[in-house]
């Protein structure tokens, strides 16, 4: 399904279930597809997944530099406002975490409560390096098989227990077959406009943190993370006291959300939904 932004753009979505809302936002370069696994591990939600702009099926911009967090969080309640949803509970992976934060700021009295996957206020530089070592670069790859290997050898530390079935999965998620091998699934552009953003002033990161006080909330991270340290994790809770948090053995950016730990974190923020 697709909807239409204000601003002209066709964005894919997908919505199934009934239940607590969940709006799931996806991880920087991916789509719809990071949820697949949540979907199938969890019952009684309502499951809104959003695929941003110039990612998979949704339309690119012709403005790379529309590729940022507040025109995302725009998009994301222009979403609820096509779906007719009041409040849902916002479920974000990486990006999505930092989109969620950030709406915290705009429209909070939308949002009934967050989980954040693998994200908070400081990010780690050696996630950082690594996420814009391969951003908006095209794989080698001419197969998924051998895509799938790359990423294996790449992040086989941080996920010692995929298997290379699992891995499979995860290079078709994340490319697709073009004429020629294997290419990105979203536009390349997205690193020009990452290099950009990064170079502006940005709010304090944990301005956004505390912006979603007196929400129920939710951390879920990778034990293995590059990206989210244990000490980012601590300070959160630290400032959080009443935050869910739950510590994923084996996996590192990003846990699928289908780990026993994470869905009983994500129940229990349902529970304080209410």
């Amino acid at each position: 399904m697709k909807f239409t932004t204000s601003d002209g753009l066709k964005l894919a979505y997908e919505d199934e279930g009934e239940g607590t809302v969940l709006l799931c936002l996806p991880g920087l370069m991916r789509n719809a597809r990071d949820f697949d696994d949540l979907a199938a591990a969890i019952s009684g939600v309502r499951l809104v997944r959003l695929t941003y702009r110039g990612r998979g099926e949704s339309d690119y911009d012709p403005n790379y530099a529309n590729y940022n967090v507040p025109q995302e969080a725009k998009d994301a309640l222009e979403l609820l406002d096509h779906l007719e949803i009041e409040k849902a509970v916002y479920v974000g992976t990486s990006r999505g975490g930092i989109i969620a934060m950030r709406t915290a700021t705009m429209a909070k009295d939308r949002m009934s409560g967050v989980l954040l996957n693998d994200i908070g206020p400081e990010l780690s530089s050696d996630g950082l390096s690594r996420i814009m070592d391969h951003l908006g670069i095209q794989p080698k790859a001419k197969t998924f098989e051998a895509a799938a290997a790359d990423l294996r050898a790449n992040m086989g530390t941080e996920f010692p227990k995929l298997t290379d079935a699992d891995w499979l999965v995860q290079a078709k998620r994340w490319m697709e077959m073009g004429p020629d091998g294997v290419q990105l699934n979203y536009d390349p552009k997205l690193r020009d406009a990452m290099i950009e953003y990064s170079s502006k002033d940005q709010p304090d990161p944990w301005f956004l943190f505390d912006a979603m006080e007196g929400l129920p909330l939710a951390l879920i991270r990778g034990a293995n993370s590059d990206l989210l340290s244990e000490e980012c994790a601590a300070k959160m809770r630290e400032r959080r006291p009443d935050m869910i948090y739950a510590n994923v053995p084996d996996k590192g950016h990003v846990p699928f959300l289908n780990e026993p730990e994470a869905i009983a974190a994500i129940e229990k923020l349902i529970e304080q939904v209410g």
